[in-house]
């Protein structure tokens, strides 16, 4: 082989293993069922699915626009059907601002009717307000709101797939949904649920601790076999019973702290939630949430 020769198959070799490690990212984690693992360090750090159907595809949480920059070339390669749907678990920038990336493909967002008007109002304000420059800045896009909503559920179903989008917020934020894939047996969370170093977030203005317990526990009793998390990697539902355990015992503390005459400050230092292992890993996270309960709970 002479020296072109070798330049080639080396520059080939190059281009396969990034291609193969950009899609080490995608799992099939059913017959058409895809998802896409969120990445901390490249501040792409949801999860992202999508469902491919007869005559088209619908796409679970569209990420950072850096981050559907990435997503959807995945998609086609799984497939050839358009994009048609892009469903947002909430309204959350890291769920919710690559959504126009999809509008561009042809697709239509979709969210719950409370999910709807958050991203009017505090996704908007959000958006505005940001300061980032480079890779990371919102200035070259436009934040893509939903104009397909509904108030309790909508359901896709063509024989072969069923995805029910059902709303179980308030928790996490006030529009919170999730889909739920019956036939597979799988649910994707959204940030309903994560499964990483760090328990979640309860800082949203409208989140409810009390229900955010409640829908995970409902959740939990579902026929569920694969539980696709907002963050960190498959779980199932020991992951939601985790995460509802978690912040249970943390509002509780939280709540008896308050009553007792103790201030955030002081409980932020005391609450013990060690027991609750990689939930509680992140001691900034805890302390976050632990004022944010704090906020909101009554004497």
């Amino acid at each position: 082989m002479n020296r072109r020769h070798l330049l080639v198959a080396a520059f080939s070799l190059l281009l396969f293993s990034a291609a193969f490690s950009q899609s080490s990212r995608v799992r099939e984690i059913a017959p058409g069922v895809f998802v896409w693992l969120g990445d901390r360090e490249k501040r792409q750090p949801a999860n992202c699915g999508w469902v491919e159907f007869s005559d088209h595809v619908l796409v679970i949480d569209a990420n950072f626009p850096w981050g559907a920059r990435e997503i959807i070339p995945e998609i086609k390669r799984t497939t050839r059907k358009p994009i048609r749907f892009v469903f947002n678990t909430h309204y959350h920038g890291d769920h919710a601002y690559g959504s126009e990336l999809f509008v561009k493909e042809g697709a239509t967002v979709v969210c719950s009717e409370d999910c709807a008007a958050e991203s009017r109002t505090k996704g908007q304000a959000s958006w505005d307000k940001n300061t980032e420059t480079g890779e990371f800045s919102l200035k070259p896009y436009q934040l893509a709101h939903p104009n397909i909503v509904f108030p309790d559920k909508l359901v896709f179903d063509d024989g072969k797939h069923r995805v029910e989008l059902i709303r179980v917020g308030p928790g996490h934020s006030k529009g919170d949904a999730v889909a739920y894939l019956p036939k597979q047996r799988i649910l994707f969370t959204g940030d309903l649920c994560v499964n990483w170093k760090s328990g979640n977030n309860v800082a949203d203005p409208d989140a409810d601790p009390e229900n955010w317990v409640r829908a995970l526990d409902k959740m939990a009793g579902w026929d569920v076999g694969t539980v696709v998390v907002g963050h960190g990697a498959l779980g199932s539902t020991a992951t939601l019973r985790g995460q509802s355990a978690y912040l249970a015992d943390m509002w509780r503390q939280v709540r008896a702290g308050k009553r007792a005459g103790k201030s955030a400050d002081q409980l932020a230092k005391e609450i013990d939630l060690s027991r609750h292992g990689n939930f509680a890993a992140d001691a900034d996270r805890n302390t976050i949430s632990i004022r944010a309960m704090y906020a909101k709970a009554g004497v």
